[in-house]
């Protein structure tokens, strides 16, 4: 189980570019008609959107359901089918006025929240037991009962003075912190709160065009998840974040900020960034000025804009640092903003000695590309040529355990590295168009023993990757059961900084050379070595509405399926002599391997207790480790990685003499 509200809300700082849109009702139509018109099935809003968007409305705006009654919620989470055509109809009109219903509903929730809210923070304030929420659990109706509502919304802010309370054991836990935690929660239930109240920080109404605006935002949010889990539309900021992320480098200053307590605090520094270069700004930091001005009571958003600048160059901060005996010290850094690259969240590479020669490991977060023309792929050729200097490259590992994604071209780019031609991926479109992204390189980067470190965690690009390669024999599957299960492809308009709006939206489905689909399934492991991550449920299959799978033929049998009669010659001479073979060494292990590496795991002391955390967090509970059992020291599942690399190696050498 997870509670939202315990994953403290960090910030990376840099300067949005993006230009903010003003939305009105009628760019609700017109932005869904783009997407519809790219969407891979859905070609219209029709009953059965109507029903899925009003649900997320709900959903986005009370997930913990600590704010709506079941009989507030119902009419909208199941309305009657007359009441969806109405709203089909209404929807061709720009009329969306079930939605602004709805807001009314969540208008009324947010006042009775605040309310109880104050009831409880008095009672848990004045009370001198000590905090006892019972099991954290996630709710899967709403309250019945304002009763009921009142003893949710208590556990829920007894829940936030435990993670304070255990967070911040130097500080002394006493009424001025309670109260010091209650206003800075209540700063952020109001942040998320106006939202829908159409209020400014100070609770002021809006204008009528920017309430326009925050209804429009939220009504495109929810008929485009509508439309399949992976399908969104973004804010202007929420894109920038998104590019920064896709592409590991933005613009700005280098601090990573996080609102707490005592203020806003500098949680990190970006490598390489103005901060770190400083030398004077330190983690724990807290901001009290920007460009001379204070900032102490000023919102939180409203201090991230000033950060953002108005087209400066420079930003001047008032920092404050607890010394010795808790005494303050204050001082002033200039800093610059400027492009920062994101290294510590790109490739990263490493090698072991081993017989006569080295085995590499490479690290990949993510699958990145950006405007500068570095990428992913060109990093990890540059690593392997560095490998290569060390030693002779007798094995390696790839780890994409917590690699979620990225681009496509970049997913085909790195397969072929370790791949000499052929079919990587095959991609099905809305009419059936297929296409089929080859490797047209005759010369692979390496070809001796591989294995893919994956998890439930692993998805999209990372499965493209790990079930090519293990399509065509080339490297073994090690990790959890099964990876994340995202098999669609997605068109996005993130990365063009000036496109009209900012949304991603589902517009095919991919498969590898097997014809194979990784939709909701995953890829499979050869050889099982869990994971955390295969402690909680984490997938495509527990998201609402993924697509669902299908196979295409495979590429194997005709390579050349797609290519017309005019160029077959010239492929048929120059690419099918050197087209990847399909391989069997390393599968024919794969059953020795298997047996090998549930010895080591049975008679591992630090795999047992890893096993026993597991199965605390599969059950809802907390597991802290004594030193003796301080398994978390090191990188099991790569531990047992690099024996299962030196048992391939070793047993190749065997059928060899």
């Amino acid at each position: 189980m997870r509670i939202k509200i315990l994953i403290l809300p960090f910030l990376f700082l840099f300067l949005c570019s993006a230009v903010p849109l003003q939305l009105s009702k009628k760019d609700i139509r017109r932005t869904t008609e783009m997407m519809l018109n790219y969407h891979v099935e859905y070609k219209e809003f029709s009953p059965l959107l109507a029903r899925r968007s009003l649900k997320l409305y709900v959903e986005q705006f009370d997930p913990e359901k600590i704010y709506l009654l079941a009989e507030e919620a119902l009419p909208f989470l199941s309305p009657r089918d007359r009441r969806l055509k109405t709203m089909v109809g209404n929807y061709q009109k720009d009329d969306f006025s079930d939605y602004e219903a709805l807001n009314q509903v969540i208008h009324n929730a947010i006042g009775r929240a605040r309310r109880v809210r104050e009831e409880c923070k008095s009672e848990l304030l004045l009370s001198a037991e000590e905090l006892n929420p019972g099991p954290v659990e996630a709710y899967a109706d709403f309250a019945k009962n304002e009763i009921e509502l009142k003893e949710r919304i208590q556990k829920y802010l007894m829940l936030i003075l435990i993670k304070e309370k255990y967070s911040r054991t130097a500080r002394a836990w006493d009424a001025e912190h309670k109260s010091g935690t209650f206003a800075l929660w209540e700063r952020r239930f109001h942040r998320m709160e106006n939202a829908y109240l159409f209020t400014d920080s100070q609770g002021k109404p809006l204008a009528a065009d920017l309430s326009e605006h925050l209804l429009s935002m939220h009504v495109l949010k929810a008929i485009a998840k509508s439309l399949d889990a992976h399908t969104s539309y973004y804010t202007p900021e929420e894109a920038y974040e998104m590019r920064a992320s896709l592409e590991k480098q933005f613009e700005g200053i280098g601090v990573v900020l996080r609102e707490g307590v005592d203020g806003i605090a500098i949680v990190g520094l970006i490598k390489g960034g103005p901060a770190e270069r400083s030398g004077r700004i330190q983690v724990g930091d807290l901001i009290i000025a920007i460009d001379g001005k204070s900032i102490v009571g000023v919102p939180y958003d409203e201090v991230l804009r000033k950060l953002q600048g108005n087209g400066s160059s420079h930003v001047q901060l008032g920092l404050k640092r607890i010394e010795m005996n808790d005494t303050y010290k204050q001082l002033k850094v200039s800093l610059s903003r400027e492009k920062i690259v994101m290294q510590e969240d790109r490739l990263q590479f490493s090698a072991e000695p081993f017989a006569d020669g080295i085995i590499g490991k490479l690290t990949l977060p993510s699958f990145y590309e950006s405007s500068d023309g570095s990428s992913c792929e060109k990093d990890m050729r540059e690593a392997l040529r560095a490998l290569k200097k060390k030693g002779n490259l007798i094995g390696l590992v790839l780890d994409l355990r917590e690699n979620s994604g990225g681009f496509l071209n970049q997913a085909v780019k790195v397969a072929s590295l370790f791949l000499s031609s052929g079919v990587v991926v095959i991609s099905k479109y809305a009419k059936e168009e297929t296409h089929y992204l080859r490797n047209l390189d005759i010369h692979s980067y390496y070809n001796g023993p591989l294995i893919v470190l994956t998890s439930r965690a692993s998805a999209s690009a990372a499965e493209i990757v790990a079930q090519a390669l293990q399509d065509y024999g080339t490297a073994l599957i090690v990790g959890d059961e099964r990876t994340y299960g995202k098999g669609t492809i997605q068109y996005q308009t993130v990365t063009d900084a000036n496109a009209p709006s900012f949304f991603k939206v589902t517009v095919g489905r991919y498969y590898t050379v097997s014809g194979r689909s990784t939709q909701i399934e995953g890829v499979l492991a050869d050889i099982l070595v869990p994971t955390l991550y295969s402690a909680v449920n984490i997938g495509e299959r527990y998201l609402e509405f993924p697509l669902k799978s299908d196979r295409v033929p495979s590429a194997y049998v005709d390579p050349l399926t797609d290519i017309d009669q005019r160029n077959r010659m010239w492929f048929q001479q120059n690419y099918i002599p050197n087209l990847q073979k399909k391989l069997s060494v390393w599968t024919q292990m794969s059953s020795r391997l298997q047996k090998n590496t549930a010895h080591r795991l049975s008679e591992d002391k630090d795999f047992k207790f890893f096993l026993k955390a597991r199965e605390e967090i599969k059950s809802g509970r907390s597991f802290r480790p004594t030193p003796a059992e301080n398994w978390g020291v090191e990188d099991l599942q790569m531990a047992e990685g690099m024996r299962i690399i030196k048992d391939m190696i070793c047993i190749k050498e065997r059928q060899a003499k």
